[in-house]
């Protein structure tokens, strides 16, 4: 099994931890947002740092790296309040595509803040990929707007947290990231949760310790899978959570995307797919 193809598959199975995340993340039921987000994290806290201490690295990471782990901590920890916000109130296929938008948002935050120039072709696909979210938010001027605007925003968070994950590169051990990260949004989260606790029965917990289980499984995957192939070589299979979430929805919910939903789908699946066939064109021409 070459690189590229361990790449595919550990993507596919984080693409399948993330659906099963946001479905418990769902099940769990009516509880604040913050309440359901330190739970996840704390979970992945636990057995990130279990990798930590195995290999004998630094707990928090290096000195000269803290003020960049903060900034990828501070906004993984915004988007994924968000992204659970618009779990609880969108159908759960409709808050997975919109925060799928970040690898299309991440080509923007780079170009401005890494200097990486923005090819013709990606520009397009982002336009491309706006279009297509204009569909599955349906703007109109009400308070239902508000899920989608918090789905559009977990997204641009998340581009903010890859930017930094790139600009970090091998500077630190992938599970220290992991471990900082979910540390630092239980640490932040913790008094939130503790003004706004509600009791949870014991389906509850399970549920969200589970949506932690499978979130770390997702995080791990997909964090393994881009140290065997690059990105913009096997990204496109990340968004086979789109197929599990909608199953999911179907399934579980007896929620249903609507026919903008679904035209919205489509138009920023094929941004994407056009985006890998570019990217695989120009490698192939290169090498």
């Amino acid at each position: 099994m070459n690189n590229t193809t361990k790449g595919i598959l550990l993507l596919l199975s984080s693409a399948f931890g993330f659906a099963i995340m946001s479905a418990f993340v769902k099940l769990s039921g009516d509880l604040p947002t913050v309440q359901k987000t330190m739970f996840r994290n704390l979970v992945t806290a636990i057995i990130a740092l279990g990798f930590v201490l195995k290999n004998n690295e630094r707990i928090f990471g290096e000195k000269k790296n803290q003020k960049y782990l903060l900034l990828r901590s501070s906004f993984g920890t915004l988007g994924m309040v968000l992204y659970f916000y618009a779990i609880d109130h969108l159908v759960l296929s409709d808050a997975d595509m919109l925060n799928k938008l970040s690898p299309f948002l991440l080509i923007i935050f780079s170009a401005i803040f890494l200097k990486e120039k923005a090819k013709k072709y990606q520009i397009a696909a982002v336009i491309i990929a706006f279009i297509g979210t204009l569909f599955v938010i349906k703007p109109a001027f009400s308070l239902e707007i508000i899920p989608y605007g918090a789905g559009l925003l977990s997204a641009i968070f998340a581009a903010g947290a890859y930017t930094v994950l790139r600009f970090l590169g091998d500077k630190e051990q992938f599970y220290t990231i992991v471990f900082y990260f979910s540390f630092f949004s239980t640490v932040v989260l913790l008094p939130f949760v503790i003004i706004f606790y509600e009791p949870m029965s014991l389906q509850q917990m399970v549920y969200l310790l589970l949506a932690g289980g499978f979130a770390t499984i997702g995080q791990f995957g997909i964090t393994v899978a881009y140290k065997y192939a690059p990105a913009k070589e096997i990204s496109i299979y990340f968004y086979s959570t789109i197929i599990y979430t909608s199953v999911l929805s179907m399934v579980l919910f007896n929620q249903f995307p609507d026919l903008y939903s679904i035209i919205g789908y489509i138009i920023i699946f094929s941004a994407s797919f056009y985006m890998y066939l570019k990217n695989k064109k120009t490698r192939e021409i290169t090498n």
